[in-house]
């Protein structure tokens, strides 16, 4: 079912999504890989407060290439979301709402999205040209030392992704391959 979702995120709309939802976002999300995550990480540890607030946010794993002149952002695929598995329980733990990425999650994720009443989404890898034009505006807003990497403030509109796996723990990478098997 195609859905139309703003982010920050509320609950109610997290609640009404479920694994295999074409959804459409529009509003603001962040993103940040794998160095920014590691960065996130070392500032918890010192209790040192995030450069952003995860409230009810998204995290797109993204790290864009160079913006194309009249472009806010260059190409913008999705990153392999488990490479920030090892980051991301303690994040929705603080309030994280929602991640775009590709592939899988570890267990440990899937069950800390339940347990927060978050959502993980999948974005089409390969495809990255056809995603920025979904993106308004970029700004780097952290970490501008990392390049690439470094924290960005993106405004979003129609950004298409899949719902893998839902508030519910229903994930669609388990679900596809069971009814591909039964077929």
């Amino acid at each position: 079912m195609d859905k139309k979702i703003h982010a920050p995120l509320d609950a109610g709309q997290i609640r009404e999504l479920r694994a295999g939802d074409y959804v459409y976002i529009s509003g603001i999300i962040y993103s940040a890989r794998d160095a920014a995550h590691k960065r996130m990480q070392e500032a918890l540890d010192k209790g040192e407060p995030l450069p952003i607030d995860l409230n009810n946010n998204i995290i797109y794993y993204l790290g864009p290439s160079p913006a194309r002149e009249g472009r806010p952002i260059g190409s913008a695929g999705p990153t392999t979301a488990s490479r920030m598995d090892k980051y991301t329980p303690r994040l929705l733990d603080l309030g994280l709402k929602g991640m775009i990425g590709k592939g899988k999650r570890t267990k440990e994720v899937q069950e800390a999205i339940v347990r927060n009443k978050a959502v993980y989404f999948a974005a089409v890898g390969g495809a990255g040209a056809l995603l920025s034009k979904r993106i308004l505006s970029s700004e780097v807003i952290a970490y501008e030392d990392l390049g690439t990497e470094a924290i960005r403030r993106l405004e979003v509109e129609n950004f298409p992704v899949v719902v893998v796996i839902d508030s519910e723990g229903n994930n669609l990478y388990e679900t596809a391959a069971e009814k591909y098997r039964r077929i």
